[in-house]
C-alpha cells in the first residue's frame, strides 16, 4: 500500500492505493498546534474505514510521500531560528543591500514600502578573513583563529543555526566546506549550512540569501521532520517516508533535512505536476491549475504539458535562488474572513479562520464571515453531507456570521452570502489571468484545473470571469495535491555555474562537471540502492546574449556532450529566444552561465483508471433537490451523487454535484461531462 498525505491550512488529505490497486480518498482537520497529529488522524482514519486494526494497517504501507507548509509558515511567519551568518571579510551588508533589487512581491504604486528586515540582524553577521579568485584559485586560505574567535561570540549569542557563504566558493568550496566542519565540531548543536551545498553558482546574493533561508528553517524542519518520523515508527511503519519538494522531486527524510530550503512550498507545488500528468493523458496541453484551499490559492501555469519552472522565487521579501514550480500563491480560500476596509468597501481575504476556530459553521468557536459560510447560505455546500457527513455544518450560526456584513451593506443575508462569495471569485479569477497575462499568453487558449477543497465549488465562476476554455475538476479533486504525488519521482537537482562565451566552451570541462553532479547524485540517493544504470538524468544549461540580465535554459544531450553539440547551441538559443520573445540577436555572442542536472530515480507511475460509461442522462445519480441561490434568487436545484454518475454523463446547470469531500456547482449556462477517467469538464454556454 502507498499513501500521501499533504497539509492544509484547515484540512489533511490523505489519498491511499490498496494492494488491488484501489484509490481512496481520506480528509481530517488540520492540527496548527502539531501538524503531524493531522498526518496520524488521517492514517487513524483510513484504518477505522477498512475496519482494519490500525498497528496492522500501518504496518502495510510500503510508501508515504508528505507535502507540508511548514517551513513556508515558519519564514513568512518570521517564526525561525535565531540565526547567525559567517561570510568573507569586506561582505557583511550583502545579505541586507540585496543587490538594490526591486522585490517583486511590491506595487511599483505603492506609497510606502517598509524598510527590510533581514533574517539575520547586523549583530549577528560575522565575516573572517579568507579569498578564493574567480578563477578557483585560493588567494587566502580561511583564517581559522579569527573563525575560532567569531564561534565564540556565536556561542554567547546562544544561536540555533549558522549560514556560512564565502565570496566565490561556488568555484571552489574548500573554504567554505572547512569552516562548517569547524562549526559542526565546535558548536555540535547548531544546525550548519553553506552555500555551495545548496546552491554553487555565481550571484552572491542570491546563493546567501538562499543559504540563509535554508539554514533558518533547518532546525524547524529537523524537529517537525524527526518527530513524525519517530511517531510513524512506533506506531508500526516499516516502509519509506518520502517529503515532497518544491522542485516536484521526493526526497528521504535525512536528505531534506540536509538541505531544508527544498522544503518551501512543499504542498502547493505538488498540483501541477499531477496536473500536467492528467492532461497529458486527456490530451489537455495547455492548463492553469487553481487549487483552492481553506487558507490560499495556489496557481500555476502548464504549457505543452510541462510545468513552468522559475530559476528562484522571493518568499516575502527573501530571495530563494533554487529552482522552482512557479506557483503563485494569494491568500483566498474557503476560510477567508469577510470585512470592510477604510473605505467601507467590501474584502474577503487574506486573514483565514483556518483549522482553529474555523468558519462559523463548522459550530468550533469561530463567528466571522468566511467563505464557507456564504456557500452554506446559498445552498450550495450540503449541512448534511460535508466531508461525507462527518462534518455538521450549522446554517443558523453560517446566517449570523454573515449578517455581519449584510446589515452595514443593507443587504438580505443571501445577497450578502453573494457578496462575498462574488468578491472572492473576482479575486481568485484575477490572479488565475494575471499569471498567465505575466508570460504574455491568453487566459482564453488555457484550460483551467478547479481542485483543492473549494476549487470545484468555485471553478465554473472563475471561468465564468476568465473566458477560458473550459473547467476541469479532477478526479479527488479535494485531495489533487495528495494525489498528485503519486506522479512524482524520486531525486534531487544539482547546479554549477560555468560561465564562458558558447564559442569558447570547452566540451571536457561541461562533461567533468556533469560527472561531478552524478557523483553527487548518487552520494544522495544511495538510500535507495540505486546505481548510475537507475537513474534517469536530465542535463540542461542557462544561456543568454552577453550582457542580457535574463537567461533561457536549453536542454542538452543526455549522453556525453562533444564539442559539435556545443556548436549547434548558438544556432539553437537564437532559434529559442525568437520562439519565447518574437525576436532573436544572432549578431551578439552567446554565453552559457549555468549547467543544470536533474537525476530521478526510476519509479512506477499512479495509473488512471476508466469507469463505466452510461448515457448523457444523468437521472440515475439524482440524490435530490434543494433551494440554492443563483442570480439573486432562490432556485429549486438537483443534487446529483458522484457515486452514480457515469462517463458520458451530461449535468446541465443550475445543478449540484456531492461528492464525499467536496462539492461540484454548475452554475446556469454551464454544462458538466463526465469523463472517461471521472473528471467534470464544465463549458460554457449562452446564459438563458
Amino acid at each position: 500500500m502507498r499513501v500521501c498525505i499533504d497539509i492544509g491550512g484547515t484540512f489533511t488529505d490523505a489519498v491511499l492505493i490498496d494492494h488491488e490497486g484501489s484509490t481512496h480518498e481520506y480528509k481530517v482537520p488540520t492540527t496548527p498546534s502539531d501538524f503531524s497529529e493531522g498526518i496520524m488522524h488521517s492514517l487513524r482514519e483510513a484504518a477505522r474505514s477498512r475496519n482494519e486494526p490500525f498497528d496492522r494497517f500501518i504496518g502495510d504501507i510500503d510508501l508515504i510521500i508528505h507535502g507540508t507548509t511548514i517551513a513556508t509558515n515558519a519564514l513568512v511567519q518570521r517564526k525561525v531560528s535565531r540565526t547567525a551568518l559567517i561570510t568573507t571579510k569586506g561582505f557583511r551588508d550583502i545579505i541586507e543591500m540585496r543587490r538594490a533589487l526591486k522585490i517583486d512581491t511590491r506595487s511599483m504604486y505603492e506609497a510606502f514600502i517598509p524598510p527590510y528586515v533581514p533574517i539575520v540582524p547586523r549583530y549577528l553577521r560575522f565575516t573572517v578573513d579568507e579569498s578564493i579568485l574567480t578563477s578557483g584559485e585560493m588567494a587566502r586560505p580561511l583564517d581559522e583563529e579569527g573563525l575560532a574567535d567569531v564561534i565564540e561570540k556565536i556561542k554567547k549569542e546562544q544561536v540555533e543555526a549558522i549560514a556560512i557563504c564565502f565570496i566565490n566558493s561556488y568555484v571552489n568550496p574548500e573554504n567554505e566546506k572547512r569552516a562548517a566542519r569547524i562549526c559542526k565540531e565546535k558548536l555540535p548543536d547548531v544546525f550548519v549550512q553553506y552555500s555551495s551545498e545548496i546552491l554553487p553558482q555565481m550571484g552572491e546574493y542570491a546563493r546567501e540569501s538562499t543559504c540563509v533561508v535554508s539554514a533558518c528553517v533547518g532546525p524547524v524542519v529537523e524537529r517537525y521532520l524527526t518527530n513524525l518520523d519517530n511517531k510513524l515508527k512506533c506506531s508500526g511503519f516499516g516502509g519509506q517516508l518520502l517529503i515532497m519538494q518544491v522542485n516536484q522531486l521526493a526526497q528521504s527524510v535525512p536528505g531534506l533535512i540536509k538541505k531544508p530550503v527544498y522544503l518551501l512550498g512543499s504542498g502547493p507545488s505538488a498540483a501541477p505536476p499531477g496536473s500536467a500528468y492528467l492532461g497529458r493523458a486527456i490530451n489537455e496541453l495547455n492548463m492553469v491549475t487553481a487549487d483552492m484551499g481553506g487558507t490560499t490559492l495556489d496557481a500555476a501555469l502548464i504549457r505543452s504539458g510541462e510545468v513552468v519552472l522559475a530559476s528562484g522565487r522571493w518568499f516575502g521579501d527573501d530571495k530563494v535562488g533554487i529552482k522552482v514550480a512557479d506557483v503563485s500563491s494569494i491568500g483566498a480560500g474557503g476560510g477567508s474572513i469577510a470585512w470592510f476596509d477604510s473605505l467601507g468597501l467590501l474584502r474577503v481575504g487574506p486573514l483565514s479562520a483556518s483549522a482553529d476556530p474555523g468558519p462559523a459553521c463548522y459550530n468550533k468557536g469561530g463567528a466571522e464571515p468566511t467563505v464557507t459560510d456564504a456557500a452554506v447560505v446559498l445552498g450550495y455546500l450540503p449541512v448534511d453531507f460535508f466531508c461525507g457527513g462527518r462534518v455538521p455544518l450549522s446554517m443558523d450560526l453560517a446566517r449570523t456570521a454573515v449578517k455581519k456584513i449584510a446589515d452595514p451593506m443593507h443587504l438580505s443575508i443571501e445577497e450578502a452570502a453573494q457578496a462575498i462569495f462574488t468578491t472572492i471569485n473576482a479575486t481568485m479569477a484575477d490572479e488565475i489571468t494575471r499569471i498567465t497575462t505575466k508570460m504574455g499568453y491568453d487566459i482564453r487558449d488555457f484550460s483551467l484545473v478547479a481542485c483543492g477543497g473549494g476549487g470545484a465549488m468555485c471553478g465554473a465562476f472563475w471561468a465564468d470571469l476568465t473566458n477560458c476554455k473550459n473547467v476541469i475538476v479532477p478526479n479527488y479533486a479535494s485531495s489533487f495535491c495528495a494525489w498528485s504525488m503519486f506522479t512524482l519521482d524520486i531525486g534531487r537537482d544539482y547546479v554549477r555555474s560555468y560561465i564562458r562565451q558558447v564559442s569558447a566552451s570547452k566540451s571536457d570541462e561541461i562533461n567533468l562537471l556533469f560527472e561531478e553532479m552524478l557523483r553527487e547524485a548518487l552520494g544522495e540517493l544511495k538510500i535507495f540502492n540505486v546505481t548510475r544504470e537507475d537513474l534517469i538524468v536530465a542535463k540542461s544549461a542557462d544561456f543568454r546574449y552577453v550582457g542580457q540580465y535574463h537567461e533561457v535554459e536549453m536542454d542538452l544531450p543526455q549522453s556525453t556532450i562533444t564539442n559539435e553539440d556545443i556548436a549547434h547551441l548558438g544556432t539553437a538559443f537564437h532559434q529559442k529566444h525568437e520562439a519565447l520573445y518574437t525576436f532573436s540577436l544572432p549578431w551578439v555572442p552567446v554565453e552559457m552561465r549555468v549547467l543544470r542536472l536533474v537525476a530521478k530515480v526510476k519509479g512506477e507511475k499512479i495509473e488512471l483508471k476508466k469507469i463505466s460509461r452510461g448515457t448523457k442522462n444523468p437521472g440515475k445519480a439524482l440524490k435530490r433537490k434543494r433551494q440554492c441561490f443563483f442570480d439573486n434568487a432562490y432556485v429549486e436545484t438537483p443534487v446529483y451523487d458522484s457515486g452514480g454518475l457515469k462517463a458520458g454523463n451530461v449535468v446541465t446547470g443550475p445543478a449540484i454535484i456531492e461528492v464525499p469531500t467536496t462539492t461540484a456547482v454548475i452554475p446556469r449556462g454551464f454544462t458538466c461531462t463526465v469523463d472517461d477517467f471521472n473528471n467534470y469538464v464544465m463549458t460554457r454556454g449562452k446564459k438563458r
